[in-house]
């Protein structure tokens, strides 16, 4: 009897040894996935959507050493009533104000503050666009008609195999992506555990072997397609995304802090949501926008490129809000009037007739209740009226 009592202790001493072991050699990938499973929480939410770098792998995108680009305060004026409540039920984390170039308004919100890196989840999707858009004026795609597998032929035998690069710019690839942040085993909170554990996202991508419809038929939000856009770029550069940002726009603009991409496990940029820069950067990328992709005497992106990046060229349906080349169209929008989106209350909306350009980040769990999107616009349209 007692040696069976000792080899059952010597057992549960090497299985406690073992899983020891197992824990200090996968501990980095185990605090991430923790992190990554209550990022969202409420008493963490704020927190984490300025230290993501705290949950994930990350690459700089250093701003380099020439001039910050000053942003000039105008005179300053009353929010529009009611906004308070607003910013109170979206848990706004900050609102900038701009027009004519000048800040006209800017606060932060909920403990946060102006150095903060806020994560831009899909917001960055608009970067890509315009950096693409640089890319294809410079001969290095050919045609937004080509076939995807062309610039990625890892995507052969895929769901993507027959989408064109137009049809991925409009999310109109048909492929089977289901993007329920609530849904632990959805396809967007997979893609979530594959970053958080170092998989590798072309991995993923390629992987991917359903359609509901026939490339450039149907439109219908897949987030993964702002991926494959990278794996082009990639492709056609043979230089990675954070490199071409850095050197095209970043740099450029005259940031006041460097940026940072959340990459998954082989440094490859999160294109499709991983962008952090504080409010102040992100309007400075916003105010070139507005400006036809002009800055400091440089035409950044080509202005031809905004205008047909920022026409809802997809194939929404009747009714529906307008999507382009990576930018939304609001239902009912004037000419000049187009915004760039991220989930939980990420926006950079455009006015360029009245020369508004409003930068908004939260951290609003609510953010899919139906209409919470169409009372932000509406906020934003209200407060580019009211200046």
């Amino acid at each position: 009897m007692r040696t069976v009592v000792k080899w059952v202790l010597r057992i549960l001493l090497m299985l406690v040894l073992a899983a020891v072991v197992v824990g200090i050699w996968k501990r980095e990938e185990i605090q991430r996935l923790m992190a990554v499973n209550s990022l969202f929480s409420e008493d963490k939410i704020v927190h984490n959507f300025s230290h993501m770098n705290e949950a994930f792998n990350t690459i700089d995108l250093p701003r380099g050493d020439g001039p910050t680009w000053e942003l000039p305060y105008g005179p300053g004026f009353d929010l529009p009533q009611g906004t308070d409540t607003w910013i109170e039920d979206r848990a706004v984390t900050s609102l900038l104000v701009m027009q004519d170039g000048q800040i006209r308004f800017e606060e932060y919100y909920l403990g946060t503050a102006p150095e903060d890196r806020r994560i831009s989840w899909s917001v960055a999707k608009s970067y890509l666009s315009a950096l693409f858009g640089i890319l294809l004026a410079e001969g290095a795609i050919e045609s937004l008609d080509d076939p995807v597998v062309k610039y990625a032929p890892k995507l052969e035998g895929s769901a993507y195999d027959g989408a064109t690069i137009r049809n991925v710019l409009n999310m109109a690839s048909g492929v089977t992506f289901d993007e329920d942040y609530l849904d632990y085993d959805s396809d967007i909170n997979r893609m979530g555990r594959v970053l958080a554990l170092g998989g590798e996202m072309d991995d993923f991508a390629a992987s991917l072997q359903d359609s509901f419809a026939t490339p450039g038929e149907t439109w219908q939000y897949v987030s993964i397609d702002t991926h494959v856009i990278g794996m082009v770029v990639r492709g056609a550069t043979g230089r990675s995304i954070s490199e071409l940002l850095t050197e095209r726009i970043v740099q450029p603009l005259g940031l006041e802090r460097d940026g940072y991409y959340v990459t998954d496990g082989v440094g490859v940029a999160f294109v499709l949501g991983g962008l952090n820069f504080t409010t102040r950067d992100y309007a400075r990328f916003g105010q070139m926008i507005l400006q036809n992709g002009a800055h400091n005497g440089q035409q950044l992106v080509p202005a031809d490129w905004i205008a047909e990046s920022v026409f809802p060229s997809a194939p929404t349906a009747s009714g529906e809000i307008g999507y382009g080349y990576q930018w939304w169209i609001p239902l009912g929008a004037h000419e000049g009037e187009f915004l760039a989106r991220g989930v939980y209350g990420q926006y950079i909306y455009f006015d360029q007739p009245r020369g508004v350009l409003i930068v908004s980040t939260g951290a609003d769990r609510n953010f899919r209740d139906p209409g919470v999107n169409e009372v932000n616009i509406e906020m934003f349209r209200t407060i580019a009226q009211s200046l």
